[in-house]
């Protein structure tokens, strides 16, 4: 959506510090976000990331997001599939160096300091328990590093380090962004409390449906861990659960001690987070969440002021 036809073009140009949260395929809602605040004149001029944040901000900063947009909208399963470089050694399934490989080809690769955009992307180092700013160096080391979920992509050795998802201690992370003056600061969160409205979307079994079913099921068939998930549970199902209970709750420590001037909350159940072929409708849900609490931020100001702002 161009800024022309946007009305909210007419609010008054602000400067950000955008925070984008870490949920898989659900910070596929953060391309959203980015649209409409661009659109409404909004001026992002810092954004920190964890995992999916790091990754769609770092090519937001790069200047590319409708680039990266386009292609992910165009993603059948087979597809997200063939984009797996499955590995049963190195700390994880999925190697990533294929996913990587294919996003350096489609939109360039920058270091970060040479970025128009304050740029952090957080990851963790797992040997010392430390979360690690990278705000330096090559862009793409720093978003692998931060995408690196734990037993699903292998860690990223970079700099001496081993490094993790950054969602792992920061799923929102905030005081990145400190470092940086702006007018407001904006939180999108991704794991969101549950929504009635979004479940009854929450589907897999239409078209090619069952492919990423079947291919999950029978990575965990082959036992790599040795151990059996709880009685009706599958595995990874066990293991994306808890990392959400955990994040969910870090998410809301961090909000707690930061309140951020606005949070943008999408639903924990508008997909799962292995669903970036569903990116169409999820971008779409992130641009209807922030224009909603666009709105209702202005609204806010006009009623306490008497004219708009």
């Amino acid at each position: 959506m161009s800024q022309q036809e946007n009305p909210g073009n007419r609010e008054q140009q602000k400067t950000v510090s955008l925070v984008l949260g870490s949920g898989g395929a659900r910070g596929l809602a953060h391309i959203g976000v980015i649209e409409e605040l661009e659109a409404r004149g909004y001026v992002i001029q810092a954004i920190s990331g964890s995992s999916m944040g790091a990754l769609v901000g770092g090519i937001h900063a790069l200047g590319k997001l409708d680039v990266y947009r386009e292609w992910v909208k165009g993603l059948s399963q087979r597809d997200v599939i063939s984009l797996l470089d499955w590995s049963f050694s190195g700390g994880g399934i999925i190697r990533g160096n294929k996913l990587i490989r294919k996003l350096k080809h489609l939109v360039g690769e920058s270091d970060i300091e040479e970025l128009p955009i304050s740029y952090t992307a957080v990851a963790v180092d797992i040997d010392r328990g430390k979360e690690v700013w990278m705000s330096d160096g090559s862009l793409f080391d720093a978003i692998r590093a931060s995408i690196a979920i734990p037993a699903v992509f292998a860690p990223h050795s970079y700099r001496g380090r081993t490094l993790v998802d950054g969602g792992l201690l920061n799923p929102v992370p905030v005081a990145p962004t400190l470092r940086t003056l702006t007018d407001l600061t904006i939180v999108v969160d991704v794991n969101g409390p549950a929504s009635e409205a979004t479940s009854e979307n929450n589907n897999d079994d239409d078209g090619e449906s069952s492919l990423m079913r079947r291919m999950i099921k029978y990575v965990e068939s082959l036992d790599i861990t040795g151990s059996t998930a709880a009685e009706g549970l599958a595995l990874s199902e066990v293991l994306m659960r808890s990392l959400e209970t955990m994040q969910a709750a870090l998410t809301r420590h961090h909000l707690a001690v930061f309140r951020p001037d606005m949070v943008i909350s999408v639903p924990k159940n508008a997909c799962m987070v292995h669903e970036f072929y569903r990116a169409g409708p999820i971008i779409e849900l992130g641009r209807a969440l922030a224009r909603e609490q666009l709105e209702a931020m202005s609204r806010t100001k006009t009623d306490a002021s008497g004219q708009p702002s």
